[in-house]
């Protein structure tokens, strides 16, 4: 039987084989396969292996793997996705019991012959966890948790004892002296964050407002990162949301009213955020959401469902209809989560992309991410007879626990208009202006 690394690192070399038949770099295969540049490159290079075939297989056709080919890559893919999920616990006591002891007196091992080889580095599925330090991170966290709730220069009532022994006899009172008391600022206790709302703050220090309210801690916000402590605790992920995408990288609608000559060109699709706000455009049509969710440690979160959350529905904008392209297209047609927002009850429905007549599975929930295993989520959303708000909730669960983050536009809903007999233009760039889409 072959070692776990030995499984890994054929199923790697082969990937790497692959890759490079073609001219392509990993940024440009990533993005064809609509995932992130950096876990491709560990797939290759031996760092990670995905926990489904799905994303292997397109990497094979787009680099013109053959049948034959591609059965070898599964069969490599089996041994090394069971080495990855294989439990680390009996490895990691391997590892203690083969390392010197380092108690005095312990009797060190001979050192190796020199014509031995270097032993090679231990691979990732091999690594141990150190678990001292995760719990130091915990009671530091902790510790400056109470810290951070006490008022500016003061301490905690529990130190004055030590700081009086510290001080020495000098502040200490005399048999049958008068005792007095010295005055202290009331602090809270170790597991409060900030004073409660019937604490008043001691004589001569201004008061301090508690931060935010109830209703803001729980507004959502343009990502997933937050700067509360509580909050980053209690969330496992982070996500960010795009929702300034365009169909095939050029096609996209906005509505916007001003008449042509008062429209700006086109944009490049880098800067299509910037100028949309500047003409105050709205989504036509269709809005393209691109979602990249990745969890804060390597352990597992679970992508349960994702949801959608009509706000708002009125007639379409009114104005004009302005195409960024003339007519485009690509041999690349990624995954997403289709959504009908004319509906009562809008779903997420999975659907197939397509690259050069090769199908490309759906992404079905759910979904398995972590720090080391990111994913990028891409949601079209269309209305051909209203002026929709809109937003997403994303469930999770990981370790026993789940939760719902809410995905939508810096804190405000999504919003897509329907462009039905509206007048719609196009730029033509021979004569450098809008003209009626033909």
């Amino acid at each position: 039987m072959s070692e776990p690394h030995e499984d890994v690192e054929e199923f790697a070399a082969l990937l790497r084989r692959l890759k490079e038949r073609t001219d392509r770099s990993y940024g440009s295969l990533a993005r064809r396969l609509n995932m992130n540049t950096s876990t491709l490159h560990r797939y290759c290079a031996g760092e990670a292996v995905p926990v489904d075939f799905a994303p292997v297989e397109r990497f094979a056709a787009l680099c013109g793997a053959s049948a034959q080919e591609r059965l070898q890559l599964h069969r490599l893919w089996l041994p090394a996705v069971a080495a990855r999920q294989r439990p680390r616990t009996a490895p990691a006591a391997q590892d203690d019991a083969s390392e010197p002891s380092e108690e005095p007196g312990a009797k060190e091992d001979p050192a190796p012959a020199k014509d031995d080889p270097a032993p090679p580095p231990r691979p990732w599925y091999r690594r141990r966890r150190t678990l001292v330090g995760t719990a130091v991170a915990a009671v530091l966290l902790a510790t400056l948790g109470s810290l951070s709730a006490l008022p500016s220069g003061g301490r905690s009532p529990a130190d004055a004892p030590a700081r009086a022994q510290a001080t020495g006899p000098s502040r200490m009172t005399a048999p049958g002296a008068p005792h007095r008391p010295t005055t202290t600022s009331p602090s809270p206790s170790a597991g409060t964050r900030s004073p409660s709302p019937s604490s008043s703050p001691a004589e001569g220090t201004p008061a301090k407002p508690s931060g935010k309210s109830p209703a803001e801690s729980r507004a959502p916000s343009g990502s997933g990162t937050s700067d509360r402590p509580a909050a980053s605790a209690a969330v496992p992920l982070t996500w960010t949301a795009d929702s300034q995408v365009w169909a095939m990288g050029c096609g996209h609608d906005y509505v916007i009213a001003k008449p042509p000559r008062q429209v700006p060109p086109p944009p490049a699709p880098q800067d299509a955020g910037t100028w949309a706000g500047t003409q105050s455009a709205v989504h036509g049509r269709e809005t393209n959401v691109r979602i990249s969710v990745q969890g804060r440690t390597s352990t597992a979160v679970v992508l349960e469902a994702l949801r959608v959350r009509v706000v708002g529905r009125a007639d379409p904008a009114s104005g004009n209809a302005y195409a960024m392209d003339n007519g485009c297209g690509g041999a690349v047609t990624p995954r997403y989560f289709g959504v009908d927002l004319d509906i009562d009850r809008p779903i997420a429905h999975p659907v197939d992309g397509n690259d050069t007549g090769t199908p490309i599975p759906a992404m079905r929930l759910p979904y398995r991410v972590s720090a080391e295993d990111p994913e990028v989520l891409l949601v079209t959303a269309r209305t051909e007879g209203c002026d929709c708000r809109w937003y997403l909730e994303l469930d999770w669960s990981s370790q026993g626990r789940t939760g719902t983050v809410r995905i939508d536009d810096h804190g405000s809903p999504f919003r897509t208009s329907a462009i039905k007999g509206l007048p719609r233009y196009a730029y033509d760039t021979s004569t450098r202006q809008w003209a009626p889409y033909a």
